[in-house]
């Protein structure tokens, strides 16, 4: 029997709970989560066309338009000529928008630390290991092509098991 569908819905329940769970986590903002998950996007990955950052963060592009527009507005990201070709603009966080960030990162960290004290060692060791997991099928949702490597893995800090 395949244990596929029953793992799926866990995994689904679970995903549910812990989106709520950084739903709180955040510090109240003007900022909407796909704010946020725009600005990291950016942060991570580097200048974007406005239409491919909606197709990433999954929003319309004029929906997208007017988010980029607010967050210009707010001095967390810029724009700028694709230098491969004028015509085309990009978009690009701003070091004011990578210093809140970092702030924003910093606040939930401290408050996941908090909660991972409330564990105890067992459950904590069973939540590190569980990340490479956690952040393969991150990868394969965002488009990955591919679930993380062990080198990918390994350079995001997470700990590498060697093949058996």
């Amino acid at each position: 029997m395949d244990p596929t569908p029953d793992l799926a819905a866990q995994v689904g329940a679970t995903f549910e709970r812990l989106a709520r769970l950084v739903r709180h986590l955040g510090q109240p903002s003007d900022l909407s989560l796909v704010a946020v998950a725009t600005l990291s996007t950016l942060d991570r990955l580097g200048p974007h066309r406005l239409t491919a950052l909606a197709a990433r963060e999954g929003v319309t592009q004029p929906a997208m338009t007017q988010l980029v527009g607010r967050l210009a507005d707010a001095g967390l990201v810029g724009r700028a000529a694709d230098p491969g070709d004028g015509r085309v603009v990009l978009v690009h966080i701003t070091d004011e928008g990578r210093r809140m960030l970092a702030e924003r990162r910093a606040r939930r960290a401290e408050r996941v630390a908090d909660l991972l004290r409330a564990l105890d060692l067992a459950e904590r060791a069973s939540l590190m290991a569980a990340l490479p997991a956690l952040d393969a099928l991150v990868e394969l949702a965002s488009g990955a092509e591919r679930p993380a490597t062990q080198a990918g893995r390994a350079e995001r800090g997470h700990p590498v098991t060697p093949p058996a």
